[in-house]
């Protein structure tokens, strides 16, 4: 069961009830906040493999949590899934760039919910299929088992979202990946308009990268390719 942590915070105690009852029913070993406050403390002890976190809850919102997770180097490699009763395309957005990996707005089918989590945490457990398991260039070093970017020797931390991207671009060197197709593989589905996510993620990948960051190429008007 030490692969299938699932974390849930959220407010409403129906809902809250619903998605401990359906993950657990799944195999699924399950802990739940009522609060972002709750949820931080109770990320850094349980350690989940993946967090369903509401948007819209009192003090701490689900959004300032995510930022949280995302910049505490312990938590920020977690998949977080956003859950939502708002549907705005703007909370959609400053969501993803935040660095969730999903976005479900209420109210959702429980089973499909499950099968979303199920699924994220397939991706967020193994590299690309034509990914080689260890890949290097001059001081970049990306170890696609173990989940971990080095640069000169020393470990950089990535959320699970960057390492997908990254994994992606580095999978096809040389080949230009539209900011279509990353939408749809990184984060497995279409967000309609939504390129500026990818070019967000991207840019902070390559601050990351420091020394690095030219290795990934911008094709105006078309997305990114990572040098052959």
């Amino acid at each position: 069961m030490s692969d299938r942590k699932v974390l849930v915070v959220e407010d409403h105690r129906d809902t809250r009830e619903l998605l401990k009852y359906n993950l657990t029913a799944a195999g699924f070993d399950v802990a739940a906040a009522d609060n972002g406050r709750s949820g931080l403390s109770l990320a850094a002890a349980f350690k989940p493999n993946i967090i369903l976190l509401d948007l819209m809850m009192p003090g701490i919102d689900g959004l300032e949590v995510c930022r949280q997770l995302k910049a505490d180097p312990d938590l920020a490699r977690i998949p977080v899934v956003m859950l939502t009763a708002k549907g705005e395309e703007i909370d959609k957005i400053v969501g993803l760039e935040l660095g969730a990996d999903d976005y479900v707005v209420k109210p959702f089918s429980p089973r499909e919910l499950v099968l979303r989590v199920k699924a994220i945490l397939r991706r967020s457990g193994t590299g690309e299929p034509s990914t080689p398991q260890l890949w290097e260039r001059d001081g970049l070093k990306v170890d696609f088992e173990a989940h971990k970017l080095t640069l000169d020797g020393q470990e950089i931390s990535l959320t699970a979202t960057e390492f997908k991207l990254l994994a992606v671009l580095i999978s096809e060197p040389g080949k230009v990946q539209t900011r279509d197709h990353l939408l749809n593989t990184v984060w497995d589905t279409h967000f309609e308009g939504y390129s500026r996510t990818v070019d967000t993620h991207v840019r902070r990948l390559r601050k990351k990268l420091a020394e690095y960051a030219d290795q990934i190429e911008t094709i105006r008007g078309v997305g990114y390719r990572f040098k052959a």
